[in-house]
C-alpha cells in the first residue's frame, strides 16, 4: 500500500492545479483552431501541443520542464532563450522571398515603414502602464506581427516576459484573417477598395542579386542591432537569387525552416507553465499586443490614403494593411477583402511589396530598440 501511495504522489493528477488545467485547455484550443479553422497550423499545432506538454506537473527531483537545468526541453529551449532559432527562421524566409514586386514599385516600401508606428506607440503605452523601458520595447515589437523578431528582441531585453510575448506575437499572427478585415473596411470606402493597381515592371536578374547585398549594408549601418536577423534574411535571399546555390536555398526554405519551426513552436509553448505564465502582466501584454497589431494595421491603411493625395496613379489602401510583417497572411487578407469589391481586383502580388518591407521594418525596429535600450 505504501508503494501504491508513493506512486499516486508521483502522478500529475495530484499536483495538477487549476492554472495548469486552464493552460492545457488553451493549448487544445490552439490545436483546434489550427485544424478546424486552418489558422496558421504550422505554428499553432506545435505551440498548442507544447502548452499541453509544458503544463503537466513534473515529478519532484526529476528535471523535465524547460526551466529545469539538464532537462531535454531546456536544451531545446536554449535556441529560443539565446536567440538562435529566429535568425535561422529568417534565413529560410529569405530563401522563400521574392522582392521583385517591391523593387518594381519602391514607393510601396513606405507602407511597410508606416506599419511600424504601431511598435513605437505600443512602447509608449507599455511605459505608461509601468513596464520598464526594456520590457516596453520587447512588448512593442509585437506590433510588427513577426514572431521570430519578437522572440529575438524579448530574449535580449526582457527574458522574463519571453513566454507571454512569444505566445501573443504568434497568436495575433495566426488571427490575421480575423483581426485585420474589420479595421480595413472601417478605414476605407467602397470606392477606395475598388482601386485597381497598375501592373509592375519586370525586374532584372542583376537587380535581384545586387539588392540583398546593398539593402543589407544600408540596414546594418542604420541599425547594427539588426545585423543577425537582416544578415540571415538577405543571405537566404542571395542563395535563392544567385541561381548557383539552388541546393542550399532549397534546404533553407524547406527542411531547415520546418525543423526550426517545430522546435521553436513546441519549446515556446512548453515555456508557458501556469506558475510562470498566468500573471496579470501576461494579460496586459496580450492587451497591448492586440492594440499594437490594430494600430499597425490602421497606420498602414491610413498612410496609403495619405500617399494617394500626392500620387497620380492611386494605390489601393487595402495593401497598406500588409505592411505588418505576417508573411504572407496579411497580403492574402488584402487580396480577400479586395475581391469582395470585384472578382478581378487582384491585390496579392502588390500587397507582397509592403509585406516583405514590413519584415525588414520590424527587424530594423528591433535592432534600433536593442541598440537604444
Amino acid at each position: 500500500m505504501e508503494i501504491f501511495n508513493q506512486f499516486l504522489q508521483s502522478t500529475g493528477f495530484v499536483n495538477l492545479t487549476l492554472g495548469n488545467a486552464v493552460m492545457i485547455f488553451i493549448g487544445i484550443v490552439f490545436i483546434t483552431l489550427a485544424i478546424v479553422k486552418d489558422y496558421e497550423p504550422l505554428l499553432l499545432v506545435p505551440i498548442g501541443m507544447g502548452i499541453v506538454v509544458g503544463n503537466i506537473p513534473p515529478v519532484e527531483g526529476m528535471p523535465l520542464g524547460v526551466y529545469d537545468e539538464g532537462s531535454v526541453l531546456s536544451y531545446i529551449y536554449f535556441g529560443v532563450k539565446q536567440g538562435v532559432f529566429p535568425p535561422l527562421i529568417f534565413l529560410g524566409i529569405g530563401a522563400m522571398t521574392d522582392f521583385s514586386t517591391m523593387l518594381s514599385n519602391p514607393k510601396l516600401v513606405l507602407l511597410g515603414a508606416a506599419a511600424q508606428f504601431g511598435v513605437f506607440l505600443t512602447l509608449l503605452g507599455a511605459l505608461y502602464l509601468g513596464f520598464t523601458p526594456q520590457q516596453s520595447g520587447a512588448i512593442g515589437i509585437i506590433g510588427g506581427a513577426d514572431g521570430p523578431t519578437a522572440i529575438f528582441l524579448s530574449a535580449k531585453l526582457a527574458p522574463e516576459l519571453l513566454g507571454a510575448i512569444s505566445i501573443a506575437a504568434y497568436s495575433y499572427m495566426a488571427l490575421v484573417p480575423v483581426i485585420q478585415p474589420p479595421i480595413m473596411r472601417l478605414l476605407t470606402t467602397s470606392d477606395e477598395r475598388k482601386i485597381r493597381m497598375q501592373s509592375t515592371r519586370d525586374v532584372t536578374k542583376r537587380e535581384k542579386i545586387i539588392f540583398p547585398i546593398v539593402a543589407f549594408l544600408i540596414c546594418a549601418l542604420l541599425a547594427p542591432g539588426a545585423i543577425v536577423l537582416i544578415g540571415m534574411l538577405f543571405f537566404g535571399n542571395l542563395l535563392k537569387e544567385s541561381c548557383v546555390t539552388d541546393r542550399l536555398a532549397q534546404s533553407a526554405r524547406t527542411s531547415m525552416i520546418d525543423i526550426v519551426t517545430i522546435l521553436l513552436g513546441f519549446s515556446v509553448g512548453a515555456s508557458t507553465q501556469a506558475q510562470t505564465f498566468l500573471k496579470g502582466e501576461s494579460l496586459l501584454i496580450f492587451a497591448l499586443g492586440a492594440t499594437a497589431f490594430g494600430v499597425a494595421t490602421a497606420c498602414g491603411v491610413l498612410f496609403a490614403k495619405l500617399m494617394n493625395l500626392f500620387l497620380h496613379h492611386k494605390i489601393n489602401p487595402l495593401i497598406g494593411a500588409a505592411g505588418v510583417s505576417a508573411v504572407p497572411d496579411s497580403a492574402r487578407v488584402a487580396q480577400m477583402v479586395g475581391l469582395e469589391e470585384g472578382t478581378d481586383n487582384h491585390l496579392l502580388m502588390h500587397a507582397m511589396a509592403p509585406n516583405v518591407a514590413g519584415v525588414l521594418g520590424s527587424a530594423v525596429a528591433a535592432g534600433v530598440l536593442w541598440s537604444v535600450l
